[in-house]
C-alpha cells in the first residue's frame, strides 16, 4: 500500500462523509411524501462539503509553511469556514425562506456534522505538531 498525501486523503474522507449523508438521507426521506426535502438535503450537503473542503485546503496549505504561517493559516481556515457558513445560513433562512422545522433541523445537523469532521481532521493533523 502506498502512502497518500494528507490533502487528497482528507478531501476523500469529506467526500465519503457527504455521500454517506446523502445515502442515509435518501433512505430516511424517500417515504416522507412529495415534499422537496431530498433536494434541500442534496443542496445543503454539497454546499457544506465545498465549504469544508475549502477550509481543509487552506489549513493543509499552511502546514507546508514555516511555523508562524501555520498558526495564521489555521485561524484563516476556521474563520473562512465560519464566515461562509454564516452567509449560507443567511441565504438559506432569510432569502430562500426555508424556515420549516425539518429544514432548520437538517441545516444544523449538517452544520454540526461537517464542522465536527473538519475540526477532527485539524486536531488529528496538529496532534504531533504544536502551534
Amino acid at each position: 500500500m502506498f502512502p497518500v498525501k494528507p490533502l487528497p486523503r482528507n478531501i476523500l474522507y469529506l467526500t465519503a462523509l457527504g455521500f454517506l449523508i446523502l445515502f442515509a438521507g435518501y433512505f430516511l426521506l424517500r417515504d416522507s411524501g412529495p415534499n422537496n426535502s431530498l433536494s434541500d438535503l442534496v443542496i445543503l450537503t454539497i454546499v457544506f462539503l465545498l465549504i469544508s473542503i475549502s477550509a481543509i485546503v487552506i489549513f493543509q496549505r499552511g502546514q507546508s509553511r514555516e511555523p508562524q504561517s501555520q498558526t495564521l493559516h489555521t485561524l484563516v481556515s476556521m474563520s473562512v469556514k465560519l464566515l461562509f457558513e454564516m452567509v449560507l445560513a443567511l441565504l438559506w433562512f432569510f432569502v430562500a425562506k426555508k424556515t420549516s422545522t425539518e429544514s432548520v433541523f437538517m441545516f444544523f445537523i449538517l452544520y454540526l456534522s461537517f464542522s465536527l469532521f473538519s475540526v477532527l481532521i485539524i486536531l488529528k493533523t496538529l496532534k504531533n505538531k504544536s502551534l
